[in-house]
């Protein structure tokens, strides 16, 4: 289908199915957008109804005692987040986001399928065990094997397939074009509002299911929701717009640093980037670029050597045979540059994954110890998550709908208002209250303890629904961390990069499980030395949780302050073109961006 005269192409560099320029009239935007949405929704959904309750599946169907069953799962949410890095690459590198997520999606349908079975077949015996009465009984080697690849199936489909649906949703919207902009921004919001109501009714309905020993059909019923997901996902192929891939990344960055110490003794170019290879976009460099050049930066001064033309190397142009690892171009050397520039914003928000990771062990302990009875109805403590996700839908509406607009308003010319590091930062400062306030609740939980039981569930008067705070603090933060997270690694990473920039979003999350497990090892190994009960004992009533809170509180807070100073330090990427005719055009865009604020409204 050709172009018709009249149909405009979008700017960002995207095609259409078939290779051609996107047409911006009948390809991406919100069709697109909320196709994905929902597929995210439906995925999650799929996933969580697995991991949300997997640890009892192996205390009670597989008889594993809790250590193991906790270990266990630590690992296999440990691998997802790895398999996320292993998507990424094969996304940027050779497949293209729509492909890998395609592939990731029918590798993660087949997992869960053979869970279902599995589980229905062979390990739910007799019928109707898996509940907290009726034990199962024992399984043979092959039944375990069984279990144990059908759920690395689900990790590897789901994580690789998670850092792309992301990026590939965001391709939808032209970020050069000011309404498609705006539209952009507003998708991550969205994005994850549909990952947090698809944990929400798997932490609820499905939960409930699984929990009554109604496994079978939990693992079937995410087996539905991930099938209908990927119907959805195909259904949109036609619609969607795709970034080609650009080849393989590590290789690229590997040839800067080679190229950059080969050429350590060459002094620098009098005119700057005029006697730097910008490559040779007609010829076969091409498709080793991302499409939009990155303007030239000062900072990182030694791997500009990488782009410096010497005798060598013109020699080699005229032979049409330019070592790339001898001679780069500028935007592959600032590829290198961006990346360099993104650590030390992530390292930043390891700490704070640290605190969100508490919500699924720390909290849900403490929330076991205290009065969980409303009438002749137990709370599970795990339920006690769904704050979390409620206050996350309700902070997305305020920051999209109250917020934003209100601080654009009154920005300054020049000035864009709340930026993605502005919000990361607010979402520290709720982490280190959202602390606070868990270490006081645990105070008072302790003030009412029955402090002689041999086993602290229950033990307190306090009711359970003080840990509300919390939760919401914790869901609060989340949309400024998570969300201004996706958006700004997906901002600032280059075009070859943008699926690597969603997989630092998880790798953030993946070390904070890790950190989080080492800091609760020091802590328990020095605050139980001469034979004391240290700060987390089995028993809480005995221990001081709330030192730990009001230790991570601290920790919160000095990665605030370092925080701050990276913060300052960045500077954010530069697409030729792109931020020239953005200051040319600047109040023209904010007359487009009020328009299309009423059109999101309404979406």
């Amino acid at each position: 289908m050709k172009k018709k005269e009249g149909e405009e192409e979008t700017r960002d560099g995207t095609v259409d199915y078939y290779g051609r320029p996107s047409i911006r009239s009948n390809s991406g935007q919100w069709v697109a957008g909320i196709v994905i949405l929902l597929n995210q929704g439906l995925a999650t959904l799929a996933f969580f109804g697995v991991g949300v309750n997997l640890v009892l599946f192996l205390t009670r169907v597989l008889q594993q005692n809790n250590a193991d069953a906790a270990n266990n799962v630590s690992k296999w949410t440990g691998t997802v987040y790895i398999f996320s890095l292993v998507g990424a690459f094969l996304s940027d590198s050779y497949w293209g986001r729509y492909k890998t997520c395609a592939i990731f999606q029918v590798i993660f349908v087949i997992g869960l399928s053979s869970l279902s079975l599995s589980s229905y077949m062979f390990l739910i015996r007799p019928r109707g065990c898996g509940d907290e009465v009726t034990p199962c009984g024992s399984h043979s080697m092959m039944e375990i094997t069984m279990f144990y690849f059908s759920i690395y199936l689900i990790a590897l489909g789901y994580g690789g397939y998670q850092p792309n649906i992301a990026t590939l949703g965001a391709d939808q919207f032209d970020e050069e074009h000011p309404k498609e902009g705006y539209s952009k921004i507003a998708f991550f919001s969205y994005f994850y509002l549909a990952l947090n109501l698809g944990s929400l009714f798997s932490n609820t309905i499905l939960g409930y299911f699984e929990d009554e020993g109604m496994w079978a059909l939990g693992f079937w019923a995410s087996t539905g929701s991930a099938i209908i997901g990927l119907i959805l996902f195909l259904v949109g192929t036609p619609r969607y717009r795709y970034f080609q891939p650009t080849g393989n990344p590590l290789s690229r960055f590997c040839q800067v640093l080679v190229a950059a110490t080969k050429k350590s003794s060459v002094e620098a170019p009098l005119r700057g980037r005029e006697e730097m290879y910008d490559g040779d976009s007609q010829g076969k460099n091409a498709s080793e670029n991302t499409g939009r050049r990155i303007v030239h930066t000062d900072e990182f001064k030694f791997l500009d050597k990488a782009a410096y033309i010497t005798a060598r190397d013109l020699d080699d142009k005229k032979q049409d045979a330019v070592n790339p690892w001898r001679l780069c171009p500028v935007t592959q050397v600032e590829e290198v540059k961006c990346i360099l520039r993104l650590m030390p914003i992530w390292l930043c928000t390891i700490i704070y994954s640290v605190v969100f990771t508490q919500m699924a062990s720390l909290f849900v302990e403490q929330g076991a110890a205290m009065n969980t009875s409303v009438s002749d109805f137990k709370i599970p403590p795990a339920s006690m998550s769904s704050f979390d996700i409620l206050s996350v839908a309700l902070f997305i509406f305020l920051y999209r709908r109250v917020l934003e607009p209100v601080a654009n308003r009154f920005k300054k010319n020049g000035s864009k208002g709340i930026t993605e590091l502005h919000r990361m930062g607010i979402g520290l400062v709720i982490a280190v209250i959202a602390m606070i306030a868990a270490g006081i609740v645990e105070c008072y939980r302790l003030k009412y303890a029955d402090k002689s039981c041999t086993h602290c569930d229950g033990s307190s008067s306090l009711s359970i629904f003080w840990q509300a705070p919390q939760y919401s603090l914790i869901g609060a933060s989340e949309v400024f961390m998570y969300v201004g997270q996706l958006e700004f690694f997906n901002a600032q990473t280059p075009d070859g990069l943008k699926s690597f920039g969603s997989a630092l979003c998880m790798m953030s999350m993946s070390m904070g499980n890790f950190v989080s497990s080492l800091l609760v090892t020091m802590v328990v190994k020095i605050s139980t030395e001469d034979h004391m009960p240290g700060w987390i004992p089995r028993n809480l009533n005995k221990g001081h949780l709330d030192r730990f809170y009001f230790l991570l509180a601290a920790l919160t807070s000095i990665d605030l302050v370092v925080y701050i100073a990276c913060a300052k330090w960045y500077k954010p990427i530069k697409l030729e073109g792109k931020d020239e005719m953005q200051d040319m055009s600047d109040d023209d865009d904010d007359t487009e961006s009020e328009e299309e604020r009423e059109k999101d409204s309404k979406v």
